[in-house]
């Protein structure tokens, strides 16, 4: 993600950047301190090996923390889509590839929501562009690796 591009995420997406913002900043930062307090005190800091990995643990930590921290700048919240027949940013949607029987359901999220596993797909993705402003019953083809494909939208919530 770029510094400066805004990122869109829901309203619940947000929330969890700020607690998990939170927890880092106070409870994980003591924790670290106190595991290097502790490598330092078991002597030479040169071969010291939980020293080394307190300190790997720091930086880690302090990583994740500038990345939640550009993100909550960057935020827009999206309010879920009030048009429950158009597809747009919070929509169920599910999907029928042409030719097959199986469908598929997504809620289309944005991309630091992503996750296909909870069939949740980005609306900056192929598909989930393709999808955006779509409504029940249309039939759209979109490019892929593979070539193209077409879909058809069985419903929308």
């Amino acid at each position: 993600m770029s510094e400066n591009q805004d990122t869109v995420v829901s309203q619940e997406k947000f929330d969890e950047i700020v607690n998990e913002l939170e927890h880092l900043k106070t409870v994980r930062r003591t924790e670290i301190a106190k595991n290097l307090e502790y490598a330092r005190s078991l002597g030479d800091l040169s071969e010291n090996a939980e020293y080394q990995e307190a300190r790997e643990l720091q930086a880690a930590t302090e990583d994740r923390i500038h990345h939640l921290e550009t993100l909550v700048k960057s935020a827009t919240i999206m309010p879920d889509n009030k048009k429950k027949n158009t597809i747009g940013f919070g929509s169920l949607v599910c999907i029928r590839r042409a030719g097959d029987e199986a469908t598929h359901e997504y809620t289309i999220v944005g991309s630091e929501e992503a996750d296909m596993r909870e069939h949740k797909l980005s609306h900056l993705s192929p598909l989930g562009a393709a999808l955006m402003g779509k409504k029940k019953g249309d039939v759209f083809t979109f490019e892929t690796p593979n070539g193209k494909q077409t879909y058809s939208i069985e419903k929308v919530a």
